[in-house]
């Protein structure tokens, strides 16, 4: 068993490059938050909604910015992104379980799977015809991996996670249960009134880095590949439709959905709930806020709502009422201006 972490203020601060403030002696072996947090472990303090917290914390140590330790007491670690800086910090204490080397007796593993010395296959996994399991990777209790997939080198599917076929994931990818890549598109075609389905022939593309989150499904593409960047964060139960394509470092919150087609661009940041229609184009570095619908291409950065607040129901209706006379309204505008 690894030794629990135990760090000093002084060492925290020289590794990560961090102002030290107060006493450099101050051991940390866990983390918590500044009202729940107690002796021997550290917090952080970024929204300043939470300052009043700060003068009752029994948090050993407390990263923030500089401007509120003006009046601190206690000791903190100083920077200018205090948010970032801990969650740097907060890794040093994860512990992580180990994952030894070699395949579980009930795995299920085609003959012609290609699987690293070093990966990880646990309990009642099944891996079939032509996949790569690469350097290091990690294949949870319970997945599936179908035919023709990668698992690149330093990847963990944690458990039940389904790579259906032709799925290729990137170094270092991070899937959580649940996960589905590489189903069926929906892909339907009107033929004498009744629906045909289309074949949906390509797969899907993982760049490095990438984290996909619990029961969150990614559609394979009808020709070509559907394609996420490198980096690209997708939260919980979200859907991503056939072909398309989301740029790297693009984050993606819980219940969001992609249509197929689709393009949304680097750096961008899709609030929970979501929905961007098919065929579009997001340019980078653009913000939609939660519960937005993307109806029209955007093609320059910035951040993007649509939506009615939320009201009491009577005004609400009222509101309702009106919006159906919006069009009437703006037909008698013209002859408005010219009386």
């Amino acid at each position: 068993m690894p030794s629990p972490p135990d760090f000093s203020a002084a060492e925290l601060a020289e590794r990560f490059g961090l102002q030290l403030h107060g006493n450099g002696a101050e051991r940390v072996v866990g983390v918590g938050t500044l009202a729940g947090a107690e002796p021997g472990q550290l917090a952080f303090l970024a929204n300043p909604r939470y300052r009043s917290q700060l003068g009752q914390t029994r948090a050993s140590v407390v990263v923030m910015r500089a401007d509120d330790a003006v009046d601190h007491s206690g000791t903190a670690l100083l920077a200018s992104d205090p948010y970032t800086a801990f969650a740097k910090l907060a890794a040093l204490f994860a512990q992580l379980p180990q994952r030894e080397p070699g395949i579980h007796p009930s795995a299920d593993i085609h003959p012609s799977t290609t699987i690293a010395a070093d990966a990880h296959v646990g309990a009642f996994c099944s891996i079939g015809a032509r996949s790569r399991i690469e350097a290091g990777a990690v294949i949870g209790p319970g997945c599936v991996i179908g035919e023709d997939c990668v698992v690149g080198a330093g990847s963990e599917l944690i458990a039940r996670v389904t790579l259906v076929t032709r799925v290729r994931l990137g170094a270092r990818c991070l899937l959580h249960p649940g996960a589905v890549l590489g189903a069926d598109g929906f892909g339907l075609a009107m033929d004498g009134g009744h629906w045909i389905k289309v074949p949906q022939l390509g797969g899907v593309v993982l760049g490095n880095d990438c984290e996909i989150g619990a029961n969150t499904t990614i559609d394979r593409g009808a020709i070509e590949d559907t394609v996420l960047g490198d980096d690209v964060r997708l939260d919980n139960q979200i859907q991503v439709g056939h072909n398309a394509r989301i740029g790297s470092h693009t984050a993606m919150a819980g219940c969001s959905a992609v249509a197929g087609s689709a393009r949304i661009g680097n750096y961008c940041l899709i609030g929970g709930g979501v929905g961007v229609l098919g065929h579009l184009e997001i340019c980078d570095r653009v913000v939609i806020t939660a519960m937005s619908l993307v109806t029209s291409s955007i093609r320059e950065p910035g951040e993007y709502s649509s939506g009615t607040p939320l009201m009491d129901n009577r005004s609400w209706r009222r509101n309702a009422a009106r919006f159906k006379q919006l069009d009437r309204i703006a037909r008698r505008l013209p002859a408005i201006r010219d009386e």
